[in-house]
């Protein structure tokens, strides 16, 4: 999946993005991928499933797993300054999930006391959430971002928490770890919105063992 820049001049007869200085090949390295179009841009990703992610050093990879089933139920990146949740689910070919899906979590996120605000990002149409949380040290306020993708017969969800839901305009380097994702979908017949499967690394695996 390539995302088009709005902006572009001609310089020694290739298209150059007037911001970044980006040509179309370097576009062609820039994701959420499908996992059958992954390009050969040298990374090192951890099969999860039913995502491929390149975790950076300054990133831990962290998964939850539900005990009774030993299913994984979700994968997150953690830094010193936030988070990011990410998960994919089945969509139909050339559909538009995430405008369905949006307005539903945005009216969720209302009746739970919160507030959800729709804004244009480098994805697209995305949701700023806050909501009242109890914590020990008591009532505080819980800061999100929801960013959709819609793939090819999929949709990579990610919820930022922390500085990138925060400090929208300074999560630059948080919202490229999205770009460096590979989605891998299967050819399972799935219900639509239907979470994809994720399983544990085979290192993970082996200690379990």
């Amino acid at each position: 999946m390539k995302f088009r820049r709005k902006s572009t001049v001609e310089q020694a007869g290739s298209a150059v993005d007037e911001t970044t200085g980006a040509t179309p090949e370097d576009e062609a390295l820039v994701g959420p991928f499908d996992a059958d179009d992954l390009p050969d841009d040298g990374l090192e990703r951890i099969d999860l499933g039913s995502l491929l992610i390149a975790p950076p050093d300054d990133r831990e990879l962290r998964m939850q797993v539900d005990e009774a089933s030993g299913q994984v139920q979700s994968v997150m990146l953690a830094g010193p300054d936030g988070a990011v949740e990410i998960r994919a689910f089945a969509a139909p070919r050339n559909g538009d999930l995430w405008s369905e899906v949006r307005p539903k979590i945005a009216a969720d996120m209302t009746q739970r006391g919160g507030k959800a605000v729709e804004r244009e990002g480098r994805f697209g149409s995305e949701l700023v959430c806050e909501i009242q949380v109890k914590r020990p040290e008591g009532n505080a306020v819980q800061n999100s971002r929801i960013i959709g993708i819609n793939g090819s017969r999929w949709l990579l969800r990610a919820t930022f928490l922390g500085r990138p839901a925060r400090e929208i305009d300074a999560s630059h380097d948080w919202e490229d770890l999205l770009t460096q994702i590979a989605v891998r979908r299967g050819g399972s017949p799935m219900m639509v919105g239907e979470p994809l499967p994720l399983v544990l690394p085979d290192h993970a695996r082996r200690l379990q063992d």
